[in-house]
This record gives structure tokens, sequence and C-alpha cells, in this order.
């Protein structure tokens, strides 16, 4: 896949598909098997050091030194990315306010939330300009109000780096990227916009009805509707059949639907349309190219 500059990606995909593998390909800490990877126009096997400047990487468990102050560990780590002495601790404070810690600079490491602690991480990727930030499950762990500053900071961030992040929650995903990319057995299967990739997946609306009938019955009633492409029915608490239809874009099937419900006398609790959401997208997708077991790893 390409990374544009100036674009927040977002990569998707079950456990064992092979996102974190992936991430540690492009910063250098697995070597690959096969094919390439260049980074701002260098080779990361022929010109590993130049590669890697490029790069500020966040892992899902960042290696945070809870018995120093952010300041400490910042300027420590700008001397271990090779930032010149003299700028060092200028370089940790410029991170620090980029970040929005400046404030708990001083703090042990051990004695701060969750979120600011991972805000650290970050500030840590941002140590010497990197024009790419890789971050691993950056909301990993963090409680709603967290969540929330770290979107917005990640939206911050993207608007002067090309940042790739991993996350299991779709929503943060369609949120915060500009493009997706799924990864399913260690492959690339779908890479583009939201919009476009609901274009990619069988169906691209999604017809929802409740209705009074038989489980069983409304199984085969719905067989065979010209134009869909998938049909999932489940049972509501209230004994009422919740049946999604999956159907191409521009593809009328609301009066068939309602002739076929009305053929068999089944009362329709509430029927309508919608866009099918970035976790249908992901499901289609991945059934689209169900093969070997996930679980194994790759990238």
């Amino acid at each position: 896949f390409h990374l544009e500059k100036g674009q927040i990606y977002g990569l998707l995909g079950p456990n064992g598909a092979g996102k974190s593998t992936t991430m540690k390909l492009l910063t250098g800490g697995l070597f690959p098997t096969e094919g390439a990877i260049t980074i701002a126009g260098h080779d990361l096997l022929l010109e590993p050091e130049a590669a890697k400047r490029c790069v500020g990487y966040l892992p899902e468990r960042p290696p945070l030194y809870g018995g120093m102050t952010p300041r400490e560990y910042l300027t420590f780590l700008a001397e271990v990315k090779g930032v010149p002495k003299g700028r060092r601790r200028s370089e940790a404070n410029r991170v620090m306010e980029r970040t929005h810690i400046t404030h708990m600079g001083d703090r042990l490491i051990r004695n701060l939330s969750k979120g600011y602690a991972q805000r650290v991480g970050i500030a840590q990727a941002l140590l010497g300009e990197p024009q790419l930030l890789v971050l691993d499950e950056p909301m990993v762990g963090l409680d709603p109000t967290q969540i929330i500053e770290i979107r917005n900071l990640v939206k911050e961030l993207g608007q002067t780096h090309t940042v790739l992040f991993s996350s299991h929650i779709l929503a943060e995903v369609s949120t915060i990227c500009s493009r997706i990319l799924i990864l399913s057995n260690g492959k690339l299967i779908a890479d583009g916009a939201a919009e476009e990739l609901r274009a990619m997946a069988q169906g691209q609306d999604v017809l929802q009805a409740t209705v009074v009938c038989p489980l069983e019955r409304a199984q085969s009633l719905f067989d065979g509707i010209e134009g869909v492409d998938r049909v999932e029915i489940s049972q509501t608490e209230m004994g009422q059949c919740r049946v999604l239809l999956y159907y191409a874009p521009g593809t009328e099937i609301q009066n068939a639907v309602l002739t076929r419900l009305y053929e068999a006398d089944c009362k329709i609790v509430e029927m309508g349309t919608r866009s099918m959401s970035l976790e249908d997208v992901f499901l289609s997708l991945l059934s689209q190219n169900e093969g070997e077991p996930h679980g194994q790893k790759g990238a």
C-alpha cells in the first residue's frame, strides 16, 4: 500500500490479521522476508537510519519509565534519537506543548493517568519531527473522555504529519481517518475512503425491518428477492424478527419486500433504509475474502 502525505490512515483487521506485524516492519522492529519498504524516499533495508528518522512509533504498550518525569524521559529519548545536545530540552518542551502535557512535565510518569501517560507515549513518537507517525492501538484502555481527547489529538497531528494507526474501535476509525486499510490473513483486502469501501462491499444500502413472524418462516420468506445480496435475520427479546437485507445501490426492493410480507400476513412493526455502517462493510469484506482461518501472523 501507499501512504500519501498529510492523510490519516486506519489499519483494520481481526486478531492475527497482521496489523502489529505490519507496524513493526514499517518501524524496523522486524525484518521482512520479502517485499520492499520505502519511507520518504529511503529504502528501509538499504538506508535504515535515514528511513527510521522519518518515522515516529507508538507501540501498543509504550515503553514509559515510571521513575522519570515526562520532561526527563523526553529529553533522554531526544538524545537516543540523535537530537543535537543544545536542542534536546527545547525539543522535549515542543512535543509536550504539542500533546498538551506541559503542565504535567515535572510529575512522575507512574503517577499520571492512563490518558496522560498515552500522551507521553505520543510525545516521544513526535521527537525529531518525523514525517510518518505509526500508532498501534492509541485508544486502547482509555475511558470515554480520554478517547475523545486522544482522538482530537490524532486529528490535530494529521494536519502536519502522515498518520497510520490501528484500532479495534471501528467508530473511531470512521471518525478520524481519511482512508482505511483492511487486512485479512496477512493480505491487504481493501484500501480506500469509507465511501469507496462501501462500494466494494456486497450491497451498499441496507433495508432494516422488524416484523411479527415466526423465525423459521422468516428465514425462507426473503429468499430470491432480486437485487438482495445478503439477508440477516435475528429474533428480538419481544419475539419479533429483525431483518437486514443488503442490496446493490440503485436497486428497488421495498415493493417486493412489502408484497412478501403482505402475502405472508406478517405485521410490520417498523421498516426503513440506511447506508451500510463501517461495521457492515468490514464484516462484508472479510466474508468475501474468507479462506485461511484467521490467527496467522503476517503482513
